[in-house]
Protein backbone atom coordinates (compact mmCIF):
# COMPACT_ATOMS: atom_id res chain seq x y z
CA UNK A 1 0.00 0.00 0.00
CA UNK A 2 2.63 2.31 0.96
CA UNK A 3 4.27 2.38 -2.77
CA UNK A 4 0.80 2.95 -4.09
CA UNK A 5 0.45 5.65 -2.35
CA UNK A 6 3.88 7.08 -2.72
CA UNK A 7 3.41 6.90 -6.61
CA UNK A 8 -0.07 8.48 -6.39
CA UNK A 9 1.24 11.44 -4.15
CA UNK A 10 4.20 11.38 -6.81
CA UNK A 11 2.88 10.86 -10.06
CA UNK A 12 -0.17 13.60 -9.46
CA UNK A 13 1.02 15.58 -6.20
CA UNK A 14 -1.48 17.73 -4.52
CA UNK A 15 -4.38 16.43 -6.61
CA UNK A 16 -2.83 12.67 -5.85
CA UNK A 17 -2.68 13.89 -1.75
CA UNK A 18 -6.37 15.13 -2.13
CA UNK A 19 -7.85 11.62 -3.73
CA UNK A 20 -6.08 9.55 -1.40
CA UNK A 21 -7.06 11.80 1.32
CA UNK A 22 -10.99 11.28 0.33
CA UNK A 23 -10.20 7.59 0.07
CA UNK A 24 -8.83 7.51 3.46
CA UNK A 25 -11.62 8.85 4.67
CA UNK A 26 -13.90 6.55 3.11
CA UNK A 27 -12.23 3.70 3.78
CA UNK A 28 -10.44 4.07 7.07
CA UNK A 29 -8.02 0.97 6.74
CA UNK A 30 -6.12 3.53 4.18
CA UNK A 31 -4.50 5.37 7.23
CA UNK A 32 -3.83 9.23 7.46
CA UNK A 33 -1.04 8.13 9.88
CA UNK A 34 1.00 6.95 6.64
CA UNK A 35 -0.16 9.25 3.63
CA UNK A 36 0.75 12.46 5.62
CA UNK A 37 4.56 12.17 7.48
CA UNK A 38 5.06 10.37 3.81
CA UNK A 39 3.64 13.82 2.31
CA UNK A 40 5.84 15.68 4.98
CA UNK A 41 8.96 13.99 3.60
CA UNK A 42 8.12 14.39 0.84
CA UNK A 43 8.25 18.25 0.81
CA UNK A 44 12.51 17.82 1.31
CA UNK A 45 12.96 16.50 -2.33
CA UNK A 46 9.81 17.49 -4.45
CA UNK A 47 8.61 20.70 -5.71
CA UNK A 48 5.60 20.02 -2.99
CA UNK A 49 5.00 22.63 0.03
CA UNK A 50 4.26 22.11 3.08
CA UNK A 51 1.03 24.30 2.95
CA UNK A 52 0.00 23.04 -0.31
CA UNK A 53 -0.29 19.31 1.09
CA UNK A 54 -2.13 20.69 4.39
CA UNK A 55 -4.62 22.17 1.98
CA UNK A 56 -4.89 19.32 -0.38
CA UNK A 57 -4.76 16.73 2.42
CA UNK A 58 -7.52 18.42 4.09
CA UNK A 59 -9.58 19.21 0.93
CA UNK A 60 -9.57 15.72 1.03
CA UNK A 61 -10.71 14.56 4.21
CA UNK A 62 -13.45 16.91 3.97
CA UNK A 63 -14.74 16.25 1.21
CA UNK A 64 -14.44 12.52 2.47
CA UNK A 65 -16.25 12.86 5.65
CA UNK A 66 -18.70 15.09 3.69
CA UNK A 67 -19.66 11.86 2.07
CA UNK A 68 -19.95 9.66 5.08
CA UNK A 69 -22.09 12.20 6.74
CA UNK A 70 -24.17 12.32 3.52
CA UNK A 71 -24.42 8.62 4.37
CA UNK A 72 -25.32 8.75 8.17
CA UNK A 73 -28.39 11.59 6.80
CA UNK A 74 -29.85 8.42 4.65
CA UNK A 75 -29.67 6.18 7.49
CA UNK A 76 -30.77 8.99 9.93
CA UNK A 77 -32.30 7.81 13.53
CA UNK A 78 -35.74 7.08 12.63
CA UNK A 79 -34.38 4.54 9.99
CA UNK A 80 -32.29 2.85 12.82
CA UNK A 81 -35.52 2.37 14.73
CA UNK A 82 -36.92 1.16 12.58
CA UNK A 83 -34.27 -1.63 11.68
CA UNK A 84 -34.07 -2.06 15.64
CA UNK A 85 -38.21 -2.56 16.08
CA UNK A 86 -37.41 -5.98 14.05
CA UNK A 87 -33.35 -7.01 14.62
CA UNK A 88 -32.67 -4.99 17.90
CA UNK A 89 -33.88 -8.07 20.10
CA UNK A 90 -30.43 -10.00 19.39
CA UNK A 91 -28.40 -7.22 20.52
CA UNK A 92 -30.87 -6.40 23.07
CA UNK A 93 -31.01 -3.01 21.61
CA UNK A 94 -34.36 -0.93 21.85
CA UNK A 95 -35.83 2.46 20.19
CA UNK A 96 -35.66 4.28 23.16
CA UNK A 97 -31.64 3.52 23.15
CA UNK A 98 -31.61 4.66 19.53
CA UNK A 99 -33.15 8.49 20.47
CA UNK A 100 -31.25 8.15 23.85
CA UNK A 101 -27.57 8.21 22.16
CA UNK A 102 -29.05 10.82 19.02
CA UNK A 103 -30.24 13.21 21.54
CA UNK A 104 -26.44 12.99 23.54
CA UNK A 105 -24.73 13.51 19.95
CA UNK A 106 -27.54 16.60 19.15
CA UNK A 107 -26.16 17.68 22.70
CA UNK A 108 -22.42 17.13 22.56
CA UNK A 109 -21.70 16.36 18.43
CA UNK A 110 -19.96 18.92 17.79
CA UNK A 111 -17.04 18.62 20.30
CA UNK A 112 -17.05 14.74 19.93
CA UNK A 113 -16.63 15.69 15.98
CA UNK A 114 -13.88 18.00 16.86
CA UNK A 115 -11.49 15.75 18.95
CA UNK A 116 -12.95 12.85 17.01
CA UNK A 117 -11.31 13.71 13.73
CA UNK A 118 -7.96 13.63 15.55
CA UNK A 119 -8.11 9.76 16.52
CA UNK A 120 -7.53 7.20 13.91
CA UNK A 121 -10.11 5.32 12.44
CA UNK A 122 -13.02 7.06 14.57
CA UNK A 123 -11.69 10.12 12.59
CA UNK A 124 -13.25 8.71 9.61
CA UNK A 125 -16.23 7.19 11.51
CA UNK A 126 -17.45 9.91 13.40
CA UNK A 127 -19.39 11.29 10.23
CA UNK A 128 -21.78 9.01 9.95
CA UNK A 129 -23.52 9.48 13.62
CA UNK A 130 -23.35 13.35 12.90
CA UNK A 131 -25.40 12.84 10.01
CA UNK A 132 -27.86 10.76 11.62
CA UNK A 133 -28.35 12.99 14.31
CA UNK A 134 -29.19 15.27 11.76
CA UNK A 135 -26.30 17.62 13.36
CA UNK A 136 -25.82 21.19 10.63
CA UNK A 137 -23.59 20.97 7.82
CA UNK A 138 -22.36 24.24 8.28
CA UNK A 139 -21.11 23.51 12.13
CA UNK A 140 -20.51 19.84 10.87
CA UNK A 141 -17.88 21.04 8.36
CA UNK A 142 -16.29 23.99 10.54
CA UNK A 143 -15.65 21.74 13.69
CA UNK A 144 -14.53 18.90 10.94
CA UNK A 145 -12.02 21.21 9.30
CA UNK A 146 -10.90 22.49 12.66
CA UNK A 147 -10.26 19.17 13.50
CA UNK A 148 -8.80 17.90 10.39
CA UNK A 149 -6.28 20.83 9.92
CA UNK A 150 -4.80 20.32 13.15
CA UNK A 151 -4.32 16.34 12.83
CA UNK A 152 -3.33 17.15 9.30
CA UNK A 153 -0.56 19.80 10.30
CA UNK A 154 0.74 17.98 12.88
CA UNK A 155 1.27 14.62 10.73
CA UNK A 156 2.90 16.26 8.57
CA UNK A 157 5.49 18.61 9.93
CA UNK A 158 5.82 15.18 11.98
CA UNK A 159 7.18 14.26 8.25
CA UNK A 160 9.24 16.91 7.70
CA UNK A 161 11.56 16.91 10.46
CA UNK A 162 11.76 12.87 10.49
CA UNK A 163 13.02 13.29 6.80
CA UNK A 164 14.04 9.88 6.03
CA UNK A 165 13.16 8.20 9.00
CA UNK A 166 9.53 9.50 9.05
CA UNK A 167 8.30 5.72 9.20
CA UNK A 168 9.44 6.13 12.79
CA UNK A 169 5.82 7.54 13.51
CA UNK A 170 3.87 4.57 12.43
CA UNK A 171 4.89 3.01 15.59
CA UNK A 172 4.30 5.40 17.86
CA UNK A 173 1.07 5.77 16.11
CA UNK A 174 0.03 2.50 17.03
CA UNK A 175 1.20 2.90 20.27
CA UNK A 176 -1.41 5.85 20.83
CA UNK A 177 -4.26 4.18 18.79
CA UNK A 178 -4.01 1.08 21.31
CA UNK A 179 -4.61 3.54 24.25
CA UNK A 180 -6.65 5.29 22.34
CA UNK A 181 -8.98 2.24 22.38
CA UNK A 182 -8.09 0.83 25.15
CA UNK A 183 -9.70 3.96 26.83
CA UNK A 184 -12.62 4.04 24.81
CA UNK A 185 -13.56 0.75 25.48
CA UNK A 186 -12.89 0.99 29.30
CA UNK A 187 -15.46 3.91 28.95
CA UNK A 188 -18.20 1.56 26.72
CA UNK A 189 -17.53 -1.09 29.54
CA UNK A 190 -18.19 1.60 32.36
CA UNK A 191 -21.30 3.33 30.65
CA UNK A 192 -22.91 -0.25 29.65
CA UNK A 193 -22.36 -1.34 33.46
CA UNK A 194 -23.88 1.99 34.80
CA UNK A 195 -26.96 1.68 32.20
CA UNK A 196 -27.34 -2.32 33.61
CA UNK A 197 -27.38 -1.05 36.99
CA UNK A 198 -29.61 1.70 36.65
CA UNK A 199 -31.86 -0.40 35.21
CA UNK A 200 -31.91 -2.90 37.63
CA UNK A 201 -32.82 -0.49 40.26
Amino acid sequence: MESWIKEVMEQFGYIGIFLVMTLENVFPPIPSEMILPLGGFMTTYTELTIPGIILAASLGSVFGAVILYGIGRVLDADRLARFVDRWGYILRVKRHHIYKADAWFDKYGYWTVLFGRMIPLIRSLISIPAGMSNMKLGLFLVFTTIGTVIWNTLLVMIGVVLGESWKDILTFMEIYSTIVYSAVGVIGILFIYLLIRRKRK
